[in-house]
């Protein structure tokens, strides 16, 4: 068993309406200024937590500039909107893009560095701000990892930033928060966290240690994904998937995802569409094409996924191929990429755009060379079908 270190916030307080916790947390901070990121559409809940942070003598200010997948400029723009980054605690209040934001902002603030320089692993010099992250979508698990993503417009393709440095000191996860997320973005962040947990179980550097977050995260999508896209208000579906996000969050660092996020990037880059989505599209060509490699694994998670336990090992993966391709049809999320304008003839560019994702590529459990990307890019145009 091979030696994994697991980097977890000091302090991660989950539960329904635990909001209240971060403002008793923040208030026994030495710094008495809170700089909070998030989007314009959170702008009453941030309102409220500043008002009683405010209450509590904090001088707080706002970035309410995330309203997308954020790019290296709109992070430099957020950047240089700080007044004095020194002596400050950020809060990020948002979904992931938000999050991963509030995460580079607090590393970059005062440094020397500039972020095209952390881009890859290990490459951030270090933090010098305090740093609390809550989300509000049940997706990327930004929230625990060390990671944060960046679309360089340059290259048209999604960079990340991995350091130990990006894992928050507190966490607040309360699902009320996510009560109001539209059905469409529950679907598309829901499916991201899936396609965590599904790419660390089956991951070439799975371990027994991640493993346990994995499927029950899995578990915990199965059961709760479809409820809470179609019921905005069930709590328990929302509380469910919270916690699948956070378990989903807690596989990235340690072990991380693989060719599924890999070329998924290319669609975000150069297409625009929704990280959660792309996801969704690929997760089960990639499925069956690294059945084959690990199909014990594969047929594990059939099972967490509601497959029969009696089944052989091949069926149990096949049919576990079958449940994904359902669920994200069920999820209205639609897997013919010409559905989002997309031609079959950007099939070589966006092939050789994921094949320079390395650092995820080298995870999967079958070698994926730039044609088995192109043969898989093939299987979701319905015109080449």
């Amino acid at each position: 068993m091979r030696t994994i270190s697991l980097l977890q916030p000091k302090q991660l307080t989950f539960g329904l309406g635990c909001l209240e916790d971060c403002v008793r947390y923040v208030s026994l901070l030495t710094e008495r200024k809170v700089h909070i990121v998030s989007s314009r559409s959170l702008r009453k809940v941030v309102e409220e937590l500043s008002s009683k942070l405010r209450e509590n003598g904090f001088v707080v200010s706002h970035d309410f500039s995330i309203d997308r997948e954020p790019t290296v400029e709109m992070f430099q723009a957020s950047l240089k909107r700080l007044d004095e980054p020194q002596g400050i605690c950020f809060i990020g209040i948002g979904g992931g893009s938000v999050l991963d934001v509030a995460k580079l902002l607090a590393a970059l603030a005062g440094s020397s560095q500039r972020v095209e320089e952390t881009f890859g692993i290990g490459l951030l010099q270090g933090r010098g701000s305090h740093l609390v992250c809550i989300p509000t979508t049940a997706g990327t698990g930004s929230e625990v990892s060390p990671n944060a993503i960046l679309l360089d417009d340059a290259v048209k393709l999604k960079k990340g930033v991995i350091s130990p440095f990006l894992v928050p000191d507190a966490v607040f996860i309360d699902p009320i928060l996510t009560r109001t997320v539209p059905p469409a973005v529950t679907a598309a962040t829901g499916l991201d966290t899936l396609t965590h947990c599904i790419e660390a179980y089956t991951n070439k550097f799975a371990h027994p240690l991640v493993d346990v977050f994995a499927l029950e995260g899995i578990r915990l999508c199965a059961s709760y994904l479809l409820r809470a896209v179609r019921n905005g208000e069930d709590l328990e579906a929302r509380e469910g998937m919270s916690r699948a996000s956070l378990y989903g969050g807690l596989c990235l660092g340690p072990v991380n995802t693989a060719a599924v996020h890999a070329m998924a990037y290319p669609l975000g880059g150069e297409f625009h569409l929704a990280h959660g989505v792309s996801n969704a599209i690929l997760l089960a060509p990639v499925f069956r094409f690294n059945m084959e490699a690990s199909i014990e694994r594969h047929a594990i998670v059939g099972v967490a996924l509601g497959v029969e336990s009696t089944k052989n090992e091949a069926e149990a993966a096949t049919e576990a191929a079958a449940s994904l391709e359902r669920l994200v049809t069920e999820c209205g999320v639609s897997t013919n990429l010409e559905d989002y304008g997309i031609s079959p003839a950007s099939i070589p560019q966006m092939a050789a755009s994921a094949s320079t994702v390395t650092r995820l590529l080298r995870n999967n459990p079958r070698e994926i060379g730039i044609e088995e990307i192109e043969r898989l890019y093939r299987q979701c145009f319905s015109s080449l079908a």
